[in-house]
């Protein structure tokens, strides 16, 4: 089986503890360690040592990063671990520079990445409902998807040359929350997911 580094990007604050986000990631470790997968957990807010987080991403088949989506992007605690962690990680372990070289200075920026065939997936809960997504009609995100939302998200994995695995999302969780419904779905999808990668890398 596979070695999954988890990242718990969730910030607590009084209104919004984080109690459904460690919960996903419970569920995904109970699953995947249940599936025979090795699971590595870093709860970001907690604390964490950066060079032990970029060799955690070295070690990974799957990096899961699961997180509330906080003003459009992810919360400051996280953006903080990816400035800190990333940034150290430039020197040949997750990316040899920004992938331009001196005989080509202007050309493959962001194609230096040393995480080829490492996978990732985005974990995110909303306040927003479903419907405010993929919807012309809808003035907020004016037809624009989950991913299209989270893509700077996507934009630091492929930087590093991560492939991605599909995105959940649980949706209005603080004024119309589905909770049970939202771990069904949870389920199946890392049940779909995980299932389809161990398909691919058979």
């Amino acid at each position: 089986m596979s070695n999954i580094l988890i990242l718990n990007g969730a910030q607590p604050y009084e209104f919004a503890p984080g109690k459904l986000n460690a919960t996903l990631v419970d569920r995904a470790r109970a699953f995947l360690e249940a599936q025979g997968h090795s699971v590595r957990v870093t709860t970001v807010a907690e604390g964490y040592d950066a060079n032990a987080e970029v060799e955690n991403h070295i070690w990974a088949d799957t990096v899961i990063m699961q997180f509330p989506v906080n003003w459009m992007g992810v919360p400051w605690s996280f953006k903080k671990y990816m400035d800190e962690v990333y940034t150290i990680g430039m020197d040949g372990r997750l990316t040899r520079g920004d992938g331009r070289t001196p005989e080509a200075p202007k050309a493959n920026y962001g194609m230096g990445g040393s995480l080829t065939g490492t996978k990732y997936m985005l974990s995110v809960t909303f306040n927003a409902p479903r419907e405010a997504f993929d919807d012309a009609a809808e003035p907020f995100f004016e037809g624009g998807s989950v991913d299209d939302l989270l893509r700077p998200m996507h934009l630091n994995a492929r930087f590093f040359d991560m492939s991605p695995l599909p995105t959940f999302a649980a949706f209005d969780v603080m004024k119309n929350p589905q909770i049970d419904a939202d771990f069904d779905r949870f389920d199946a999808h890392l049940a779909e997911v995980f299932a389809e990668a161990e398909n691919v890398a058979a």
